[in-house]
């Protein structure tokens, strides 16, 4: 029977391993990023923005228990605002909190979803970044080369794996333990290898991308992708999972 490495933090970990397993597959869990809310900052007057980005459910999370704690005004008028989400399963847990997405694009990626926004919307404008401490920080870069202004909030933190579990997973890959090593991020790949000292993969094991930035990041470190799937949510990328294996 194939075993799938999932590399998700912990929390997020369950629906996926649930979807591989009803396809057959057996999961281990080795999360190369664990999350933790970063103190210290305040919920800001949502007023003075013209839009907000959010780019992962751990976004959605931590900013909005802050939110709904110290500052609970803010969410109508967070309600009221353009909000864009890089992701379905970012936008499902923003209308959990009655918050209305612009359209999310098929590609999940923060590159797409800048490439879909009027030039117009963002020159001159003001925005909020909800950020993880590992960003990319592509959604600043881009409103910046368009003449907007952006304030950016890490709203939480990127912990690694420790020596010890690194050290078992590499040991379980290099004695045959997996048959594919799935990525759903930048960080969780480029975590991961940093982890096991090593980008050399046995033969026979797959690499899984749940989509373009993180197929990208694997490529950069020389790293092979054999499979992407056609959406980039969990549902699709744990069936193009098993059909490739």
């Amino acid at each position: 029977m194939s075993t799938v490495l999932v590399t998700r933090p912990k929390h997020q970990a369950h629906s996926f391993v649930n979807e591989l397993e009803q396809y057959g597959l057996i999961s281990t869990v080795f999360p190369t990023i664990e999350i933790r809310p970063v103190p210290g900052w305040q919920v800001p007057d949502l007023s003075l923005f013209r839009g907000v980005f959010f780019t992962s459910p751990n976004s959605v999370q931590f900013f909005m228990e802050r939110l709904l704690a110290e500052a609970p005004a803010e969410l109508n008028k967070l309600r009221k605002m353009r909000v864009w989400a890089v992701g379905k399963t970012t936008a499902k847990d923003l209308a959990v909190h009655g918050i209305e997405t612009e359209p999310v694009p098929k590609i999940a990626d923060a590159v797409t979803l800048m490439a879909e926004i009027d030039y117009e919307v963002i020159s001159n404008n003001d925005f909020l970044f909800l950020r993880g401490s590992l960003s990319l920080g592509t959604i600043p870069a881009v409103i910046a080369q368009r003449g907007g202004r952006c304030t950016e909030i890490t709203v939480y933190e990127n912990i690694k794996p420790s020596v010890e579990d690194s050290a078992l997973i590499k040991q379980m890959l290099e004695t045959g333990g997996f048959s594919c090593l799935s990525f759903t991020s930048p960080s969780t790949a480029i975590n991961f290898f940093e982890a096991i000292g090593t980008t050399k993969i046995p033969d026979g094991v797959l690499i899984a991308a749940i989509g373009t930035t993180t197929a990208a990041a694997l490529e950069k470190l020389g790293v092979r992708v054999d499979v992407i799937p056609p959406y980039f949510d969990g549902p699709n990328f744990a069936k193009a999972i098993a059909e490739a294996l």
